[in-house]
C-alpha cells in the first residue's frame, strides 16, 4: 500500500505537469518563432495596442461565438476554455489544506486566471478577455464539484468497509 506521503508526491508531481500543460496550451500557444517575434516587438505602444484589443465587456465573447457558431470553431473555444481548468478546480482542494472550501478554491484559481489573462494582456501572448476568466472560473468550479462528488462516495464506501 502507498504511503500518504508518496500519493502526494505523485499528486504534486502531476499538479506541475498540469500547470505546465495550461502554459503551454494558453500562454506559449504559438510556435516559439513567433513568440520570439512578439517579444522583439515589446514597446509601450503594443502594450497599449493590447488595451485597446481587450474585451472588458461581460459575455461579448461568448454572444460573439453563438451568433457566429456556423462560421467560427464556437464550441471548441467555449469548451475548451471550460475543460482546461476543471483539473484546477480537483487538485487545489486535494493538495492544500487551505482550499478544501469552495470559496478558497475559487480565489485561488480566480487568482491564477487573472495572472494569466493579465500576462496575455501586457506580453501581447494572447489576448486579454473577461469572457475567458468566467470560463475558466467556471471549468475550475466544475472541477471543485466534481472533487467533492468522488470524495463523497469515497468516504461512503469507506465507512461501508469499516463495518
Amino acid at each position: 500500500m502507498m504511503t500518504h506521503k508518496k500519493k502526494r508526491n505523485i499528486l504534486a508531481g502531476l499538479f506541475g505537469v498540469y500547470i505546465l500543460f495550461v502554459i503551454k496550451s494558453v500562454i506559449l500557444k504559438y510556435p516559439i518563432a513567433q513568440l520570439m517575434e512578439i517579444a522583439r516587438t515589446w514597446t509601450r505602444e503594443v502594450v497599449l495596442e493590447g488595451l485597446d484589443t481587450a474585451n472588458f465587456t461581460l459575455f461579448k465573447t461568448i454572444r460573439m461565438y453563438i451568433v457566429y457558431a456556423d462560421r467560427l470553431n464556437s464550441v471548441e473555444n467555449l469548451v475548451g476554455n471550460i475543460v482546461v481548468f476543471v483539473p484546477l478546480g480537483m487538485f487545489l482542494p486535494l493538495l492544500f489544506q487551505t482550499c478544501e472550501r469552495m470559496t478558497e478554491t475559487m480565489m485561488g484559481s480566480f487568482i491564477l486566471i487573472v495572472g494569466i489573462e493579465l500576462f496575455q494582456l501586457f506580453s501581447a501572448f494572447g489576448a486579454f478577455d473577461v469572457d475567458d476568466i468566467l470560463l475558466n472560473c467556471l471549468g475550475s468550479f466544475m472541477g471543485f464539484g466534481l472533487y467533492r462528488v468522488i470524495r463523497h462516495f469515497r468516504r461512503k464506501r469507506e465507512r461501508t468497509e469499516d463495518r
